[in-house]
């Protein structure tokens, strides 16, 4: 059985030590309640719900999963998970980072970017629930008319309701110019909504009293494609203009998905037929809405590969300090027992230092990126809060992508270090694993925010994102030019940005002769842009950790885990900027009939 305990620690370095986050929330409007007593009692307090509360509940949902009851459409969710979830709105976890005019405390994402890390390394099913009311309050906070803000925002912000995102069908998943789901106008500004959507997350279930769809459809006049499609707001059970609760809608779960991982998660085939709803925004402009929900779940994402490998490297490094494999090759290190353990081997080492690496250089990616959102929000300046919103939306598919990539990694080395023991299901390691296989997929799949991050950010925008970041690792450089503890990280930190740069020219003029070299280099892109964004927090990390008061061993460690991120981790972009000058034709010369 796998255990979980929040690395406070390191969390508090990366929020106060790394971002400085009591300056920053100091200076945001909105944000100075965020004091430092009041973060360290949430940290702590949300520590103590997710080692004690969500912790022992991720094998039992993997275990029972969820069971649907074909003759009533609904849902039981796994033993415990209800009570747990009635815990978390006891407490007001639901509405931490809500604006409080909604009945939420208005707590900076970044910091609520840490409670999200734990409850995700507790148990990632259960985390699911909570995720997408987060995305529904986002939208509705932005594009809802005042009363649809009053009648959906504030009972979702208080945990009584749930919200949901409903993109998928069956014939289309991310080419929604596809989409068929109809929206009928009926009066007095409700619509009926008719159609089927499938891989609802949360879709149905026993936490809440109501369920709140975000329903992608069309209109009656509705273009075709993309530019054709609208958002609706869509209850389980009918509310009025006021916010009163009426009689069931005419929507129901019609099946849940058997899953490879998150078993504790209820994936719905959700059936609308002729349900009652309301318009979110502009008529045939529900992308650019959708898209706010789904830009914030992105990133949640990210911080959930970020949290898998976290918790299953703590079970990992546990497991090799106290298995006995083998001696070590120049010797023993335990004369004194008849094995060594198996953190001695080099390979065991680098598999662990791997985890840590992601780990932690993951979660300083993660709270600056949310940083740049409290600053987009929250700042008083037009000029930063549009640097910001630049500069999050750069690195969104870089925090989604790179990171859950990472956790499949991770997550299989945690299993490998196991060996046998790691395959069997008793230990969890195997859990984390298939757990962790969705995040790459759902909200995106890992090609999908490649051509996001290269086609639209860096190509379509003319790279503005890019150009902050770039602009921003060589001011980091610069400043340290002469920090004689920095220089081993400097140099190499300043030839990977420079080639990025290069790599983006290069590729800018090649796509401008073939289209299809976006695609053909989008993937590799990704991880070139990740890696150095992850070689920039390291350096960083190690410069913030000199500065501070953590103890001796706490900066070794840090130092460490650079050295081997740059040694060891930063040289594959060296392989993926090799295939990305291979070129298109390397993947699309060969005749489709000669694959077989």
């Amino acid at each position: 059985m796998s255990t979980y305990t929040a690395p406070l620690a390191d969390m508090r370095f990366a929020l106060y030590d790394f971002l400085g986050a009591e300056a920053l929330y100091a200076r945001l409007p909105g944000c100075e309640s965020a004091t430092r007593d009041v973060i360290d009692a949430v940290l702590d307090e949300a520590a103590k719900l997710c080692g004690q509360a969500l912790a022992p509940l991720n094998a039992v949902g993997d275990q029972e999963g969820c069971r649907y009851d074909k003759a009533t459409a609904s849902v039981a969710t796994p033993t415990g998970f209800k009570q747990a979830y009635d815990q978390f709105v006891e407490g007001g976890w639901s509405g931490l980072t809500a604006p409080a005019e909604f009945g939420g405390q208005g707590l900076p994402e970044s910091m609520g970017a840490l409670v999200k890390e734990m409850i995700d390394s507790a148990n990632l099913a259960w985390g699911t629930y909570p995720l997408l009311s987060h995305g529904a309050t986002e939208a509705l906070k932005q594009h809802g008319e005042k009363w649809q803000q009053d009648a959906f925002l504030k009972p979702i912000v208080e945990g009584r309701w749930t919200g949901t995102m409903c993109l998928t069908e069956p014939h289309c998943g991310t080419d929604l110019g596809l989409l068929k789901t109809r929206a009928e106008p009926a009066g007095d500004g409700v619509y009926r909504i008719s159609g089927t959507k499938i891989f609802i997350t949360a879709g149905e279930h026993d936490f809440t009293q109501n369920i709140v769809h975000l329903v992608l459809a069309r209109l009656p006049d509705a273009p075709a494609g993309t530019k054709g499609i609208s958002l609706f707001v869509v209850p389980k059970f009918k509310v009025a203009r006021d916010g009163t609760m009426g009689a069931r809608n005419a929507l129901a779960c019609g099946a849940i998905e058997h899953k490879m991982g998150i078993k504790g998660s209820a994936t719905c085939v959700m059936n609308f037929d002729g349900a009652e709803g309301y318009l979110l925004g502009q008529p045939h402009r529900g992308l650019a809405a959708m898209f706010t929900m789904m830009n914030t779940a992105r990133l949640a994402v990210g911080l959930q590969g970020q949290a898998l490998i976290e918790r299953a490297y703590q079970n990992a490094l546990a497991y090799a300090r106290e298995r006995l494999q083998m001696r070590a090759l120049s010797g023993a290190k335990f004369p004194d027992k008849p094995a060594d353990p198996l953190i001695v081997h080099p390979d065991v080492r680098r598999m662990l230092l791997t985890q840590k690496a992601f780990s932690e250089g993951g979660r300083a990616l993660g709270v600056y990126a949310y940083a740049l959102v409290d600053i987009q929000h929250h700042g008083a300046d037009e000029a930063e809060r549009k640097r910001a919103d630049e500069l999050v939306s750069f690195l969104t598919p870089i925090v989604k992508g790179v990171l859950t990539e990472a956790a499949v990694e991770c997550t299989n080395h945690a299993l490998q270090i196991y060996g046998g023991h790691g395959y069997i299901a008793e230990n969890g390691m195997e859990q984390f694993a298939r757990d962790a296989r969705i995040t790459t997929i759902y909200e995106g799949t890992t090609q999908i925010q490649a051509l996001d991050l290269l086609g639209r950010k860096v190509m379509q925008q003319q790279g503005v994102g890019l150009r902050h970041f770039m602009e921003e690792i060589s001011a980091f450089c610069q400043a340290h030019a002469r920090n004689d503890a920095l220089v081993e990280f400097i140099g190499p930190l300043a030839v990977a940005t420079k080639e990025l740069g290069d790599l983006t020219m290069a590729l800018g003029k090649r796509a401008i002769a073939d289209p299809e070299e976006v695609g053909a280099a989008a993937v590799d892109y990704l991880f070139y842009s990740g890696y150095v964004a992850l070689a920039y927090v390291w350096a960083k990390s190690v410069a913030a950790a000199d500065a501070s008061a953590h103890d001796a061993d706490f900066k070794a460690a840090k130092r460490h885990t650079a050295r081997f991120y740059f040694a060891r981790i930063l040289p594959r972009t060296r392989a993926h900027r090799a295939a990305i000058e291979a070129g298109a034709d390397s993947l699309l010369a060969m005749p489709d009939a000669l694959f077989g």
